[in-house]
């Protein structure tokens, strides 16, 4: 097993150099590449796993736990580009029986936005978009509920939405508008807010 007792649940930890695993999301691949290039962070490998897990989060901790085994003697440390994400505590209890580190907080929405900010919020009545899922709307969103086939079944799923709220990782006028059409498509107001990839490069950062 992969184990290291100076990773924080914060992020990695610079102390005792080596390589470095990080175990991804896949909806978190492009962020993540983007930074690693940006501050030459070399001594980082990167594995994601399928992005469609989000659709059945009971999935997520079996699927880490194997990635983690699998390469196990491999790298001097990890770390799970993951946070809570639906699965129970189940992730958590992984990382922690292994030593690994993971992302802070219920799911990625609060740890792009900062959880403080996100927690102050405390917006039950939004749907939220990344990068990731304004690209990919239609795969992981309308096409699984069946909208496409179906569009009556939108109040059953967004009744109680009143909004959609764009987290945008990158400034990208392309990728405004796929998330304004998403919104249209839900019948949804919609807001976006630029948070950038400062919480990933402080979190990626540490492994130098």
């Amino acid at each position: 097993m992969i184990t290291d007792a100076s990773l924080t649940r914060d992020g990695l930890e610079a102390e005792g150099g080596g390589r470095v695993l990080v175990i991804a999301c896949g909806a978190l691949a492009h962020e993540i590449l983007a930074i690693k290039a940006a501050n030459a962070l070399d001594h980082i490998d990167l594995h994601c796993l399928p992005a469609i897990l989000h659709n059945r989060p009971d999935r997520i901790a079996p699927a880490v736990e194997a990635a983690l085994d699998a390469r196990a003697g491999a790298y001097d440390r990890a770390f799970v580009a993951y946070a809570d994400c639906g699965t129970g505590g189940a992730l958590a209890r992984v990382c922690a029986e292994r030593g690994v580190g993971m992302i802070e907080g219920p799911h990625c929405y609060a740890f792009f936005e900062g959880q403080d900010a996100f927690a102050a919020r405390d917006e039950v009545d939004a749907f939220y978009l990344t990068d990731f899922l304004a690209r990919q709307f239609d795969a992981f969103v309308t096409r699984p509920l069946g909208l496409d086939r179906h569009p009556e079944l939108r109040e059953a799923y967004f009744g109680n939405y009143a909004k959609v709220v764009y987290l945008a990782q990158t400034d990208d006028p392309a990728l405004t508008t796929r998330a304004q059409a998403a919104a249209e498509t839900l019948g949804l107001a919609f807001e976006r807010r630029f948070t950038g990839l400062g919480p990933f490069a402080s979190a990626l950062h540490g492994a130098r």
